[in-house]
């Protein structure tokens, strides 16, 4: 027997890409779930996930429940009859009533190596931390977060300066084919499925905004690993001169310094170098109020006042 009625649940780019490799493979699902439209951009339109508007071009049909707790929404699934449930970001907790469903249960891609990372943000953790090696985890679902029967796993390294969009990019591509290998050996993955050693657990917790202002105080390498973490969503970003000044690309330096963390130590074509608590950090590119990211050595034409050495951010 193998898993014919394969329902998907996802909703970013992310899940998108492998719904992508699933219909590819031939896999059509009988239904796909993902979460309610929600307004975007500056007209605060209603706007369809990357998966509904995925679904919709291949007529795959497509249901947007609020919650999977209610009754009607439980039963709207089991009339699908579904083999297998597969999982990917969907970004709705799945009640234990709707974990039992399927024929073959729900299995998720998660973009870490289980069980480092469970949560909302393993992608940008990961890089936050200081981590150089990550991957994509393919698990048998139960009713904690991110705590079940590991399937199989596929490891990607975390280069110096790869960014969160990057490091998305380069997980999606190793989760996508690892998943159609679990799918076309499901009975055997399930049954050799690994329970997780819960004393290895970490915890990636949901990003706030507020996280995203940078502490001059900490360490230049700390202060890069954030910016990379941040890029694309929601970008480091510092006050100067009473502008909100967006931070997208950083190297840090091991330089020794005195100056009051914050303060720009030289400005020129290779950036700004600007002074941490340990050691400095030379941004790149940056993004001032109504504009769009440039680097520093284009800023500095028309700006170069603002940048000055001398001025400190904070």
């Amino acid at each position: 027997m193998t898993a014919e009625r394969i329902v998907f649940a996802g909703t970013p780019e992310f899940a998108a890409l492998h719904l992508q490799a699933l219909l590819d493979a031939g896999h059509s699902p009988v239904a796909a779930y993902t979460q309610p439209d929600r307004p975007a951009g500056r007209g605060k339109k209603l706007s369809a996930s990357p998966v509904k508007q995925l679904a919709q071009a291949h007529d795959v049909p497509v249901l947007q429940p609020a919650s999977l707790r209610a009754p009607e929404a439980q039963a709207e699934l089991a009339a699908l009859q579904p083999d297998l449930l597969i999982v990917v970001a969907y970004g709705l907790i799945l009640p234990q009533a709707v974990l039992g469903i399927p024929d073959y249960g729900c299995i998720n891609v998660h973009a870490s190596l289980l069980p480092r990372w469970r949560g909302a943000a393993p992608i940008q953790r990961a890089i936050e931390a200081g981590d150089t090696l990550t991957g994509t985890t393919i698990m048998q679902m139960e009713a904690g977060l991110d705590t079940g029967p590991m399937l199989a796993t596929a490891e990607v390294s975390i280069g110096p300066q790869m960014t969160a969009a990057e490091l998305h990019d380069a997980l999606a591509e190793a989760g996508a084919p690892l998943l159609l290998t679990v799918l076309n050996d499901l009975e055997n993955y399930l049954a050799g499925a690994e329970v997780q050693d819960d004393a290895l657990a970490t915890y990636a917790n949901k990003l706030e905004k507020t996280e995203a202002e940078m502490d001059w105080q900490l360490p230049a390498a700390v202060l890069d690993r954030r910016v990379r973490a941040f890029n694309p969503f929601p970008i480091c970003f510092s006050h100067l001169d009473g502008q909100r000044v967006k931070v997208w690309t950083t190297v840090p330096e091991n330089n020794r310094q005195t100056a009051e963390p914050g303060t720009i130590l030289a400005a020129g074509d290779d950036g700004l170098l600007v002074a941490c608590g340990e050691g400095a950090l030379r941004l790149k590119r940056l993004q001032l109020p109504g504009g769009k990211p440039l680097a520093v050595r284009e800023l500095l034409r028309a700006r170069s006042e603002l940048l000055a050495p001398g001025k400190r951010f904070g």
